[in-house]
């Protein structure tokens, strides 16, 4: 399978690692409570956003383009900016039941907006190498919210102090911070929001 692929589809590997590794490094801070292990966490997703700006440049220079190129990258931005920043809030203190829900429509919202621009990636671009425009926002966009956490928690405003505070609804918890995944996600999936693609 290896002869398959290109130089571009290493980097997409690598903004894979760093989505798993950003995984697991939210798992050690909650086993170890060190700080730097969250910081850490946080660290992957800059590093997953490099690796993806990348492979696209390196897939168009070299004029390398695939299917399973195209594949590999949505599946490694499910994992680096979907699964993995839900993982580093999780970690941080979003451990409510309706976080928990927040987080999961979040990632939800990443793959289906991933499915769809696979889905119409060829008829975005018009016959060029790349699309004109996102119709909703970009998943590593949410790299931002990665950074707000990394943020509160150099600030000490994680686990039980954390910022925003804690609403209960119904018997429910909701940390307001969670709203900021339910807020990505919508912008993520909506068809009415074109952003240029640069």
């Amino acid at each position: 399978m290896l002869r398959e692929f290109h130089l571009a589809d290493f980097f997409t590997l690598g903004n894979a690692a760093c989505g798993v590794a950003g995984v697991f490094l939210a798992m050690l801070f909650m086993a170890s409570g060190e700080l730097q292990q969250l910081y850490w966490a946080a660290a992957m997703a800059p590093a997953a956003f490099l690796f993806d700006v990348l492979d696209g440049r390196i897939a168009r220079w070299r004029q390398q383009h695939s299917a399973l190129g195209r594949e590999l990258d949505s599946l490694a931005d499910v994992i680096s900016f979907g699964v993995a920043p839900a993982a580093l809030a999780f970690a941080a203190g979003l451990r409510g039941q309706l976080d928990a829900v927040a987080m999961i429509y979040f990632v939800c919202c990443g793959v289906s907006r991933l499915a769809r621009y696979n889905v119409t990636a060829e008829n975005l671009s018009a016959g060029a190498d790349k699309v004109a425009y996102f119709e909703g926002t970009p998943i590593p966009t949410s790299v931002l919210i990665t950074a707000i956490f990394a943020l509160l928690a150099w600030q000490g405003r994680i686990g039980a102090s954390l910022f925003g505070g804690v609403w209960q609804v119904g018997g429910w918890t909701l940390h307001p911070l969670a709203l900021l995944f339910v807020l990505s996600g919508t912008l993520m999936i909506s068809k009415t929001l074109r952003i240029p693609k640069l």
